[in-house]
């Protein structure tokens, strides 16, 4: 199933200081990551992620800088920074009462019904 743009939109600040937050990656490795974690339900092109990385350094939730990788290839890595870590924990809190109250509303699995 294909999920709308929208739905992803919101929550990619969420997801990828998420990911950042447990090693330092380069894009296209972001990229990987949240396709293999989320069953390829979020499967990002560079076009979409680069923008929202550089956005990310803008305000400074993350830095990059140069390394080379494990084939010797050089390539910009990201890292989360301490304002990254504490916008994190804001974006956990905004998910968690949003998904609840979305749940309420369409009746999730603890009102009885699983599917619509």
């Amino acid at each position: 199933m294909k999920i709308d743009k929208g739905l992803i939109g919101g929550s990619t600040t969420l997801l990828i200081l998420s990911l950042l937050k447990e090693r330092d990656m380069y894009g296209y490795e972001i990229i990987r990551e949240l396709e293999i974690r989320s069953d390829n339900t979020f499967k990002f092109k560079e076009g979409t992620l680069y923008p929202v990385l550089h956005r990310l350094e803008n305000e400074g939730y993350i830095k990059s800088y140069r390394d080379k990788g494990d084939t010797g290839k050089e390539r910009k890595y990201y890292q989360i920074t301490s304002k990254g870590k504490k916008q994190l924990i804001e974006e956990r809190k905004q998910w968690n009462i949003f998904s609840t109250s979305v749940n309420k509303v369409i009746g999730g699995e603890s009102h009885g019904f699983s599917t619509l």
